[in-house]
């Protein structure tokens, strides 16, 4: 049975954001509002759940300005501050609701989390402190959230000489930070409708795909629909983007809603 899947771009930048400060070239000092990234992240709504994907140094700014106030669960791609450095912006909702909210990252990325915010994890947590419970996840074993259940799958990407992870939720998967995917990943994103995956830059990159090498992913995956999402400066202003890219392929921004 389909279902429909919401979901609003947070962050469409790099871990410098854009622009970058200090940096003068045509996207940073650009007046097209789509030019203004901050760092990638997402909440996808599905079946009543509000699911966030990685809780980056923006958030707090993110959730006021997209009118969120509820965040049923954390999903993290991996342990880089840029991913995962707003962590503490969800207490809100911790006091708000009255609940902790359930995060879901591997075992790796737990136990990175656990030290940076150790504050809120040692056994006598300071008052205040954000709460969190933290369940451990593996690539290419799906878990279920919610009632009635969604489904969703862990995507192992490599990103550099990192393992870090994509979620694929029905026919909608979310991918990020990636610089290569396997044969066994690829093969697990067949029949996907709408792809999220990420373009740095024009130009190779040890850990990120470049503009080309994300086209290559979806030119053979053939989504009906793909967008990109954590991109730098470097890639050029949004209008011009547009003109280099298939009439299926859309170079996402800030504030971006889509329905799956």
């Amino acid at each position: 049975m389909s279902y429909s899947i919401k979901v609003t771009f947070l962050g469409t930048g790099t871990s410098q954001g854009v622009p970058v400060i200090g940096c003068t070239c045509e996207v940073c000092l650009s007046s097209d509002s789509r030019d203004k990234r901050m760092r990638t992240s997402a909440m996808i709504e599905v079946k009543g759940l509000k699911l966030l994907i990685d809780p980056g140094p923006d958030l707090r700014y993110q959730m006021l300005s997209n009118g969120f106030t509820n965040i049923d669960a954390i999903l993290v791609t991996h342990e880089h501050a840029d991913h995962t450095a707003g962590l503490d912006d969800v207490r809100p909702v911790n006091f708000r609701y009255n609940k902790d909210i359930p995060l879901f990252a591997m075992e790796r990325v737990i136990q990175d989390i656990r030290l940076r915010f150790s504050y809120a994890f040692s056994e006598n947590a300071y008052p205040g402190s954000p709460r969190i419970s933290c369940q451990s996840i593996q690539p290419g074993v799906a878990f279920n959230l919610g009632e009635p259940l969604v489904e969703i799958l862990p995507i192992s990407v490599i990103h550099g000489n990192l393992q870090i992870i994509g979620f694929r939720i029905g026919e909608f998967c979310y991918i990020t930070d990636a610089s290569e995917l396997s044969p066994q990943s690829l093969a697990e994103l067949s029949n996907v409708r709408v792809l999220v995956i990420n373009a740095l830059q024009l130009t190779p990159h040890f850990s990120h795909f470049t503009l080309e090498e994300a086209l290559s992913v979806i030119r053979h995956l053939r989504p009906q629909k793909a967008y990109l999402t954590h991109m730098s400066h470097h890639l050029g202003c949004h209008e011009n983007l547009l003109t280099r890219l298939p009439d299926f392929v859309f170079p996402a921004y800030d504030g971006l809603e889509i329905i799956v």
